[in-house]
């Protein structure tokens, strides 16, 4: 018996030693060295740290309006972002889990922006919305769409869904796939229609996914950053920055890392509070086959 026991924790110690150390190094000890640094006057460079305490806590939300106005815009980009992702993911994967021709062609397709990092992306997409909108003419096209505060806004928004919309695709494909036939074809046979389907069988069956992919596109909408540096840099006059390049502005290039260090912990409660409660809700509605 203590043969089994010492053999079972030497497996465990070889398959998760290395991954939860590399967690402690990689993940704990900065998430924990940014507590600390947060309650002081830090400025990343300087040997000599002060404590100031819940000072910064106290200035973000006083004296500190440019946080105040990124947290709400990207609050507004979070509630499109999300809804629009995860509509246009599901409305492609229920459309290519149809029996077409190219199907395996347009997953990919539908995928492929994905793959391109976000930084590149957003180059691609500056170029697209000043030079190549502009060739094209029209009263749609010819728009300011990084110039102002709304077309800049709705910019991102629209990189935002095409790059990950097909992400999104590929989970719900997964989730319709393990939908089994027939209770489809035993509700079509009983007169549902398409739509009562869509509501009744489909939708319920699909929350598993649903959960997944709300709590991907949350996060990847809060934590939204390159995109933002690539397109816009947060302009026209700080309009579009998100939390992100707001907590990377104020620790790496006005170097008052301390104040950067407590953004970033009170931006960490906040998106974890909100994922939790969305895993919750969603897990509640899920039902089994």
């Amino acid at each position: 018996m203590d043969q089994k026991k010492s053999s079972s924790w030497l497996y465990q110690l070889i398959f998760v030693g290395p991954s939860a150390v590399f967690f402690f190094l990689i993940v704990a000890v900065p998430f924990f060295l940014g507590l600390y640094y947060s309650f002081t006057s830090w400025n990343g460079i300087s040997k000599h740290v002060t404590w100031v305490g819940l000072n910064n806590y106290i200035h973000i939300f006083t004296k500190d309006p440019d946080f105040l106005n990124s947290f709400w815009f990207t609050v507004k980009f979070t509630v499109l972002g999300v809804v629009l992702t995860n509509l246009v993911g599901f409305t492609l994967a229920y459309l290519l889990t149809k029996p077409l021709a190219t199907r395996n062609v347009m997953r990919t397709v539908f995928f492929m922006p994905h793959v391109i990092g976000g930084l590149l992306l957003g180059f691609i997409w500056q170029f697209i919305f000043v030079r190549g909108f502009q060739s094209i003419g029209g009263p749609f096209f010819s728009l300011p769409w990084l110039g102002t505060e709304a077309t800049s806004f709705w910019a991102i928004v629209i990189v935002f869904i095409w790059q990950n919309s097909g992400y999104l695709m590929v989970i719900y494909i997964s989730s319709l796939g393990a939908i089994p036939r027939s209770l489809t074809e035993a509700a079509k046979v009983d007169g549902a229609g398409r739509k009562q389907v869509l509501r009744h069988i489909i939708l319920p069956l699909v929350m598993p996914g649903v959960t997944v992919c709300l709590f991907l596109a949350i996060s990847w909408s809060f934590k939204l950053f390159d995109l933002n540096l690539s397109l816009t840099k947060g302009g026209p006059f700080k309009s579009t920055e998100s939390v992100a390049l707001n907590i990377y502005n104020e620790a790496f290039n006005i170097s008052r890392f301390g104040m950067g260090s407590a953004k970033a912990i009170i931006f960490f409660i906040i998106v974890a509070i909100i994922s939790i409660l969305q895993v919750r809700a969603t897990k509640s509605r899920e039902v089994e086959v």
